[in-house]
């Protein structure tokens, strides 16, 4: 029997995963790891930590399920993005990385909109111009720690470092080589305009691949730290969001998934960039080499829901707790009486500014239309719908340039019956469940493995991965009761909008 080995380097930990070649789940280890949250904005993480955490996952692993080291026949990864890890030519970290969630670098950010607008930006990267992607991060450092610049060799991802340590090599891929907000997604190669208005050293960026390619193979010294054998292949991998895609079998045109998680995502793939004429979206290079991934994120999707569980839902706890069950239970039982519009209630889901699709970090949550008349069930379901029209003005944009009829929905907000079935009425879209909804990242880790070494033939490999569990299809009388609501959901940001400033 042979395997595969995906690593998932998170913002809490790494979770090893180990496949067959056949596509069966055997096994998965996790360790955690800190993050350092300090001066408001600044995030940072320790790299030595993601190498202890591959090591004793990977050893961990194979103990457990009692696979020799040498029937592994690839290893590879997804990994959080947008971070700046500075390493020297040794490839020793010269600081902690600063991650994705960092936001010190908004001078830096200025910096380059002093050269070049957010539309032209935007045409060149498919992302925003800010202070979350790598240059602007190393941009930062240059101008506050320049004993560190002038020795930085190379900046790196998660996955970066960790395909360093196993191979000796600096690389990254383009998804990962995408987030660091100096990619020309065109042409797949770093901007040389933009790193000239960054005025960073263009030396100091890794040499860009695709996500399959083989950066080589376990070195001796990496082996005796990992347990894995000498040689076994090490596939280079891709940044969390498009491992996801694969893993979900976004794998041409058209496909579709929404992550519902803490915050929410709805991911497709297509041959050419989607450029939003509001920016809305963004694009990212995908895992399979040529393609793309156009993407939307909102900031606080299941988070909504979780904080309305936690504000006014103590009796429902309550009861769950005697009961041995999920308080989620007895809140989608009043959600089930409330009817389409929840008795007139929008709720805007803004608790913590938003990403797509309106870029408004000033945005706050809101209950608009209380009434005498509504009750606990109506405000529960208005949270939902909030959340589920937020995401629908993302797939609108989507569809703007892409027929996209099915979505697969994974993360925990995939959990529930009422609200999928609200997603496919809102979305006029069959909804789709996979029987694992954690492990998007780590199927697609282990395909885009599988097909970097041969293994398989190409990435719709994936299907011996996915088992469809349930499926939903629209009602369509609930599909144009809904219409005027999103118009109306709509309309109240953008009667909110300048007052968000003054809050």
């Amino acid at each position: 029997m042979q395997y595969i080995i995906a690593h998932d380097l998170g913002t809490s930990g790494n979770k090893a995963t180990l496949f067959t070649e056949m596509g069966k789940l055997v096994g998965s280890e996790v360790y955690s790891y800190d993050t350092n949250y300090f001066n408001n904005t600044w995030v940072e993480q320790d790299a030595h930590d993601w190498w202890k955490a591959v090591c004793y996952t990977t050893k961990s692993l194979l103990q457990s399920k009692n696979v020799a080291a040498s029937d592994v026949v690839a290893v590879s990864f997804s990994g959080q993005m947008l971070g700046c890890l500075c390493v020297d030519k040794s490839g020793e970290p010269l600081r902690p990385s600063l991650i994705w969630a960092d936001q010190r670098a908004i001078a830096q950010a200025d910096q380059i909109e002093n050269h070049i607008s957010q539309w032209d930006y935007y045409n060149i990267v498919g992302h925003r111009n800010t202070a979350s992607y790598g240059v602007q991060k190393l941009m930062w450092i240059r101008d506050n720690e320049p004993e560190v610049y002038e020795q930085t060799h190379k900046i790196l991802n998660a996955k970066d470092y960790i395909v360093f340590r196993l191979t000796g090599k600096f690389y990254t891929d383009y998804s990962d080589g995408n987030s660091n907000g100096c990619f020309d997604l065109k042409n797949f190669k770093w901007s040389e305009e933009l790193m000239g208005y960054a005025g960073i050293d263009m030396d100091k960026l890794p040499e860009l691949r695709a996500s399959t390619f083989v950066a080589g193979g376990v070195t001796e010294e990496a082996a005796k730290s990992c347990g894995l054998a000498v040689g076994t292949k090490v596939v280079l991998g891709g940044g969390d969001g498009v491992a996801a895609n694969v893993g979900a079998g976004s794998i041409s045109p058209g496909k579709t998934y929404s992550c519902m998680g803490t915050s929410a995502w709805i991911t497709t793939t297509s041959e050419e960039p989607i450029f939003d004429e509001k920016m809305r979206t963004v694009t990212w290079a995908h895992m399979i080499p040529g393609l793309y991934a156009p993407n939307g994120t909102m900031q606080y999707a299941g988070g909504a829901y979780n904080w309305i569980k936690e504000t006014i839902c103590q009796m429902e706890c309550y009861d769950a707790k005697q009961h041995g069950t999920s308080p989620y239970e007895y809140m989608n039982a009043q959600i089930a009486k409330s009817p389409v519009g929840a008795n007139g209630i929008i709720f805007l889901p803004y608790l913590l500014g938003e990403r797509a699709p309106r870029w408004d970090p000033y945005a706050k949550g809101a209950f608009i239309g209380l009434k005498p008349e509504n009750n606990h069930g109506d405000m529960l379901r208005s949270v939902l719908e909030g959340v589920t029209m937020n995401l629908a003005i993302v797939l609108d944009v989507l569809r703007g340039s892409i027929e996209i009829d099915e979505i697969m929905v994974l993360g925990g907000g995939a959990k529930g019956d009422i609200w999928r079935q609200m997603m496919a009425d809102i979305y006029d879209a069959r909804i789709t469940v996979p029987n694992l909804l954690e492990e998007a990242n780590s199927m697609g880790a282990a395909v885009n493995a599988g097909v970097g070494i041969g293994l398989y033939k190409d990435f719709t490999a994936i299907d011996r991965f996915i088992d469809i569990k349930a499926a939903h299809e629209p009602d369509q009388a609930a599909v144009q009761a809904y219409e005027p609501v999103k118009t109306l959901f709509d309309d109240c940001y953008f009667a909110l909008k300048d007052l968000y400033r003054k809050m």
